[in-house]
Protein backbone atom coordinates (compact mmCIF):
# COMPACT_ATOMS: atom_id res chain seq x y z
CA UNK A 1 0.00 0.00 0.00
CA UNK A 2 1.23 3.26 -1.25
CA UNK A 3 0.88 6.95 0.34
CA UNK A 4 -1.57 9.30 -0.74
CA UNK A 5 -0.75 13.18 -0.32
CA UNK A 6 -4.21 15.05 -0.94
CA UNK A 7 -3.33 19.05 -0.90
CA UNK A 8 -5.09 21.01 1.25
CA UNK A 9 -5.65 23.83 -1.23
CA UNK A 10 -7.67 21.61 -3.50
CA UNK A 11 -10.92 22.10 -5.01
CA UNK A 12 -13.08 25.56 -5.32
CA UNK A 13 -12.08 28.50 -4.24
CA UNK A 14 -13.77 31.53 -2.59
CA UNK A 15 -14.58 33.10 -5.46
CA UNK A 16 -16.13 29.94 -7.34
CA UNK A 17 -17.90 28.72 -4.29
CA UNK A 18 -19.73 32.19 -4.32
CA UNK A 19 -20.40 32.19 -7.68
CA UNK A 20 -21.76 28.62 -7.46
CA UNK A 21 -24.23 28.96 -4.64
CA UNK A 22 -25.46 32.35 -6.23
CA UNK A 23 -26.78 29.75 -9.51
CA UNK A 24 -28.49 27.35 -7.07
CA UNK A 25 -29.83 30.02 -4.53
CA UNK A 26 -31.56 31.63 -7.90
CA UNK A 27 -32.77 28.33 -8.96
CA UNK A 28 -34.45 27.76 -5.39
CA UNK A 29 -36.02 31.57 -5.22
CA UNK A 30 -36.95 32.40 -8.63
CA UNK A 31 -39.71 32.03 -10.72
CA UNK A 32 -38.53 33.25 -14.13
CA UNK A 33 -35.90 31.91 -16.20
CA UNK A 34 -32.58 31.72 -14.89
CA UNK A 35 -29.36 32.44 -17.19
CA UNK A 36 -25.80 32.59 -17.16
CA UNK A 37 -23.63 34.55 -19.46
CA UNK A 38 -21.03 31.86 -20.40
CA UNK A 39 -20.23 28.75 -17.91
CA UNK A 40 -20.56 30.22 -14.54
CA UNK A 41 -17.10 28.34 -13.99
CA UNK A 42 -14.81 26.10 -15.70
CA UNK A 43 -16.16 22.93 -15.13
CA UNK A 44 -17.96 20.79 -17.22
CA UNK A 45 -19.59 18.19 -14.38
CA UNK A 46 -20.51 21.35 -12.80
CA UNK A 47 -22.33 23.27 -15.76
CA UNK A 48 -24.41 20.18 -16.96
CA UNK A 49 -26.00 20.02 -13.28
CA UNK A 50 -27.07 23.55 -13.74
CA UNK A 51 -28.68 23.07 -16.65
CA UNK A 52 -30.47 20.04 -15.26
CA UNK A 53 -31.90 22.11 -12.87
CA UNK A 54 -33.13 24.46 -15.71
CA UNK A 55 -30.33 27.34 -15.94
CA UNK A 56 -29.57 28.13 -19.79
CA UNK A 57 -26.23 29.23 -20.46
CA UNK A 58 -25.84 32.21 -23.28
CA UNK A 59 -22.72 32.52 -25.07
CA UNK A 60 -23.00 35.42 -26.99
CA UNK A 61 -25.45 38.57 -26.53
CA UNK A 62 -26.87 38.23 -29.76
CA UNK A 63 -29.09 35.59 -28.56
CA UNK A 64 -31.05 37.70 -25.91
CA UNK A 65 -33.65 38.42 -28.05
CA UNK A 66 -35.04 35.00 -28.55
CA UNK A 67 -35.03 34.84 -25.43
CA UNK A 68 -37.55 35.15 -22.63
CA UNK A 69 -36.40 37.90 -20.41
CA UNK A 70 -35.21 36.45 -16.29
CA UNK A 71 -32.12 36.71 -14.25
CA UNK A 72 -28.88 36.66 -15.84
CA UNK A 73 -25.89 35.82 -13.73
CA UNK A 74 -22.38 37.30 -14.90
CA UNK A 75 -20.15 34.81 -14.69
CA UNK A 76 -17.35 34.16 -12.05
CA UNK A 77 -14.78 35.46 -15.00
CA UNK A 78 -16.53 38.74 -15.24
CA UNK A 79 -17.34 40.23 -18.58
CA UNK A 80 -16.59 43.83 -20.10
CA UNK A 81 -19.02 47.24 -18.64
CA UNK A 82 -19.96 47.19 -22.53
CA UNK A 83 -21.79 43.49 -21.80
CA UNK A 84 -22.73 44.53 -18.55
CA UNK A 85 -24.46 47.76 -19.97
CA UNK A 86 -26.28 45.87 -22.91
CA UNK A 87 -27.56 42.71 -20.90
CA UNK A 88 -29.21 45.20 -18.30
CA UNK A 89 -30.50 47.54 -21.51
CA UNK A 90 -32.13 44.03 -22.81
CA UNK A 91 -34.25 43.98 -19.78
CA UNK A 92 -32.74 41.34 -17.81
CA UNK A 93 -32.08 41.23 -13.90
CA UNK A 94 -28.64 41.07 -13.24
CA UNK A 95 -27.07 39.19 -10.48
CA UNK A 96 -23.19 39.29 -10.66
CA UNK A 97 -21.08 36.26 -9.85
CA UNK A 98 -17.96 37.95 -10.66
CA UNK A 99 -15.45 37.16 -8.22
CA UNK A 100 -14.76 39.89 -6.03
CA UNK A 101 -10.84 39.67 -7.23
CA UNK A 102 -11.80 39.80 -10.22
CA UNK A 103 -13.66 43.34 -9.90
CA UNK A 104 -11.00 45.06 -7.62
CA UNK A 105 -8.85 44.41 -11.13
CA UNK A 106 -12.08 45.60 -13.36
CA UNK A 107 -11.94 49.03 -10.91
CA UNK A 108 -7.98 49.42 -10.60
CA UNK A 109 -7.93 49.14 -14.43
CA UNK A 110 -10.99 51.75 -14.58
CA UNK A 111 -9.22 53.88 -12.34
CA UNK A 112 -6.08 54.07 -14.13
CA UNK A 113 -6.88 54.54 -17.35
CA UNK A 114 -9.03 57.19 -16.77
CA UNK A 115 -6.09 59.02 -15.40
CA UNK A 116 -4.16 58.55 -18.48
CA UNK A 117 -2.43 55.26 -18.16
CA UNK A 118 -1.89 52.75 -20.46
CA UNK A 119 -2.64 49.44 -19.36
CA UNK A 120 -0.53 46.00 -19.28
CA UNK A 121 -2.72 42.68 -18.55
CA UNK A 122 -0.50 39.70 -18.02
CA UNK A 123 -2.52 36.92 -18.88
CA UNK A 124 -3.99 34.12 -21.39
CA UNK A 125 -5.58 36.45 -24.52
CA UNK A 126 -8.36 34.31 -25.27
CA UNK A 127 -9.29 33.32 -21.20
CA UNK A 128 -12.61 35.61 -20.40
CA UNK A 129 -11.54 37.05 -17.69
CA UNK A 130 -8.24 38.60 -19.55
CA UNK A 131 -11.59 39.96 -21.99
CA UNK A 132 -13.39 41.19 -19.15
CA UNK A 133 -10.87 43.23 -18.00
CA UNK A 134 -10.28 44.75 -20.87
CA UNK A 135 -13.13 46.14 -21.52
CA UNK A 136 -12.86 47.88 -18.06
CA UNK A 137 -10.42 50.24 -19.82
CA UNK A 138 -11.25 54.06 -20.61
CA UNK A 139 -11.70 53.81 -24.84
CA UNK A 140 -8.63 56.44 -25.38
CA UNK A 141 -7.01 53.75 -23.66
CA UNK A 142 -4.17 51.84 -25.07
CA UNK A 143 -4.07 48.10 -23.62
CA UNK A 144 -1.71 45.16 -24.34
CA UNK A 145 -2.16 41.65 -23.47
CA UNK A 146 1.78 39.72 -22.85
CA UNK A 147 1.72 36.18 -22.15
CA UNK A 148 5.25 36.02 -22.16
CA UNK A 149 8.59 37.16 -22.10
CA UNK A 150 8.92 37.43 -25.96
CA UNK A 151 5.95 39.21 -25.36
CA UNK A 152 7.18 41.42 -22.82
CA UNK A 153 10.44 42.23 -24.98
CA UNK A 154 8.77 43.02 -27.70
CA UNK A 155 6.47 45.47 -26.41
CA UNK A 156 7.27 48.95 -27.46
CA UNK A 157 5.75 51.86 -25.70
CA UNK A 158 4.80 54.28 -28.12
CA UNK A 159 3.85 57.32 -26.32
CA UNK A 160 4.83 59.29 -23.16
CA UNK A 161 2.07 57.52 -21.42
CA UNK A 162 2.69 55.88 -18.10
CA UNK A 163 1.54 52.14 -17.72
CA UNK A 164 -0.12 50.49 -15.01
CA UNK A 165 0.14 46.42 -14.77
CA UNK A 166 -2.22 44.06 -14.05
CA UNK A 167 -2.49 40.47 -13.92
CA UNK A 168 -4.95 37.65 -14.89
CA UNK A 169 -5.96 36.50 -11.22
CA UNK A 170 -4.57 32.93 -12.24
CA UNK A 171 -1.36 33.66 -13.66
CA UNK A 172 1.70 32.11 -11.95
CA UNK A 173 3.54 34.73 -9.66
CA UNK A 174 7.27 33.84 -10.69
CA UNK A 175 6.11 34.24 -14.31
CA UNK A 176 4.21 37.56 -13.48
CA UNK A 177 7.63 38.78 -11.64
CA UNK A 178 9.40 37.68 -14.29
CA UNK A 179 7.31 39.70 -16.69
CA UNK A 180 7.24 42.53 -14.47
CA UNK A 181 11.57 42.72 -14.39
CA UNK A 182 11.39 42.89 -18.26
CA UNK A 183 9.64 46.14 -18.32
CA UNK A 184 11.41 47.57 -15.29
CA UNK A 185 14.41 46.61 -17.41
CA UNK A 186 13.68 49.30 -19.97
CA UNK A 187 13.45 52.14 -17.36
CA UNK A 188 9.41 52.50 -18.19
CA UNK A 189 7.22 54.62 -15.81
CA UNK A 190 5.35 51.30 -14.69
CA UNK A 191 2.39 51.05 -11.36
CA UNK A 192 2.07 47.53 -10.86
CA UNK A 193 -0.60 46.16 -9.40
CA UNK A 194 -0.02 42.42 -8.07
CA UNK A 195 -4.00 41.09 -8.56
CA UNK A 196 -2.87 37.08 -8.62
CA UNK A 197 -5.74 35.95 -6.44
CA UNK A 198 -3.53 34.64 -2.99
CA UNK A 199 -5.26 31.16 -3.04
CA UNK A 200 -3.76 30.80 -6.63
CA UNK A 201 -0.56 31.49 -5.67
CA UNK A 202 -0.68 29.13 -2.29
CA UNK A 203 -2.45 26.42 -4.40
CA UNK A 204 0.52 26.79 -7.27
CA UNK A 205 3.30 26.87 -4.13
CA UNK A 206 1.51 23.90 -2.31
CA UNK A 207 1.40 21.83 -5.54
CA UNK A 208 4.87 22.17 -6.51
CA UNK A 209 5.59 21.05 -2.90
CA UNK A 210 4.18 18.11 -3.10
CA UNK A 211 4.58 17.47 -6.87
CA UNK A 212 9.00 17.74 -5.88
CA UNK A 213 8.12 14.73 -3.30
CA UNK A 214 5.62 12.35 -5.10
CA UNK A 215 6.24 9.94 -7.69
CA UNK A 216 3.00 10.19 -9.46
CA UNK A 217 0.90 13.43 -9.15
CA UNK A 218 -2.73 13.56 -10.26
CA UNK A 219 -4.16 16.93 -11.02
CA UNK A 220 -8.41 17.31 -11.31
CA UNK A 221 -9.58 19.78 -13.08
CA UNK A 222 -12.10 21.36 -16.38
CA UNK A 223 -10.10 21.13 -19.59
CA UNK A 224 -10.88 24.69 -19.97
CA UNK A 225 -9.96 25.83 -16.45
CA UNK A 226 -6.50 27.83 -16.75
CA UNK A 227 -5.61 28.15 -13.33
CA UNK A 228 -5.92 24.17 -13.20
CA UNK A 229 -3.41 23.81 -16.73
CA UNK A 230 -0.97 26.08 -14.76
CA UNK A 231 -1.21 23.39 -11.72
CA UNK A 232 -0.39 20.50 -14.34
CA UNK A 233 2.71 22.70 -15.85
CA UNK A 234 4.03 23.42 -12.93
CA UNK A 235 3.81 19.62 -11.68
CA UNK A 236 5.05 18.50 -14.76
CA UNK A 237 8.17 19.93 -14.16
CA UNK A 238 8.42 18.81 -10.78
CA UNK A 239 7.11 15.24 -11.19
CA UNK A 240 7.62 13.11 -14.55
CA UNK A 241 4.61 11.24 -13.63
CA UNK A 242 1.78 13.89 -13.81
CA UNK A 243 -1.76 12.94 -14.69
CA UNK A 244 -4.15 15.66 -15.74
CA UNK A 245 -7.96 14.28 -15.81
CA UNK A 246 -11.57 16.33 -15.48
CA UNK A 247 -13.45 13.09 -13.96
CA UNK A 248 -12.95 9.78 -12.54
CA UNK A 249 -13.56 8.58 -15.94
CA UNK A 250 -10.30 9.73 -17.47
CA UNK A 251 -8.27 8.12 -14.67
CA UNK A 252 -6.88 5.31 -15.99
CA UNK A 253 -3.26 4.81 -13.64
CA UNK A 254 -0.65 1.83 -14.60
CA UNK A 255 2.13 3.01 -12.22
CA UNK A 256 4.99 1.30 -11.85
CA UNK A 257 5.43 -0.76 -9.14
CA UNK A 258 8.12 1.21 -7.85
CA UNK A 259 5.76 3.95 -7.12
CA UNK A 260 5.11 4.49 -3.54
CA UNK A 261 3.78 7.86 -3.28
CA UNK A 262 1.10 9.74 -5.12
CA UNK A 263 -0.27 13.66 -4.75
CA UNK A 264 -3.50 15.27 -5.42
CA UNK A 265 -4.33 18.10 -6.28
CA UNK A 266 -7.33 20.21 -7.75
CA UNK A 267 -8.10 23.58 -9.39
CA UNK A 268 -10.46 26.01 -8.15
CA UNK A 269 -13.44 25.12 -9.97
CA UNK A 270 -13.56 21.56 -9.34
CA UNK A 271 -15.83 19.92 -6.68
CA UNK A 272 -14.89 18.36 -3.50
CA UNK A 273 -17.06 15.62 -4.25
CA UNK A 274 -15.01 14.93 -7.03
CA UNK A 275 -11.62 15.35 -5.65
CA UNK A 276 -12.78 12.34 -2.80
CA UNK A 277 -13.73 10.19 -5.68
CA UNK A 278 -10.40 10.01 -7.40
CA UNK A 279 -8.55 9.84 -3.76
CA UNK A 280 -11.18 6.94 -3.08
CA UNK A 281 -10.15 5.06 -6.37
CA UNK A 282 -6.49 6.03 -5.60
CA UNK A 283 -6.84 4.53 -2.07
CA UNK A 284 -8.43 1.25 -3.36
CA UNK A 285 -6.99 0.31 -6.60
CA UNK A 286 -2.92 1.69 -5.76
Amino acid sequence: MGELTIAKSAGFCFGVTRAVNMVYEAIEKENVPIYTYGPIIHNDEVVKDMEKNGVTVINDLDELSSHEKGVMIIRSHGISKAEYDRIKNCGFEVLNATCPFVSKIHRYVEDYSSKGYDIIIVGSPKHPEVCGIKGWADEKCHVTIINSPEDAENYMKNSTKKLCIVSQTTFNYNKFQELVEIFEKKGYDISVVNTICNATEERQTEAKEIAAKVDAMIIIGGRHSSNTRKLYEICSRECADTYFIQTLDDLHLDLPKAVRLVGITAGASTPNKLIEEVQNYVRINF
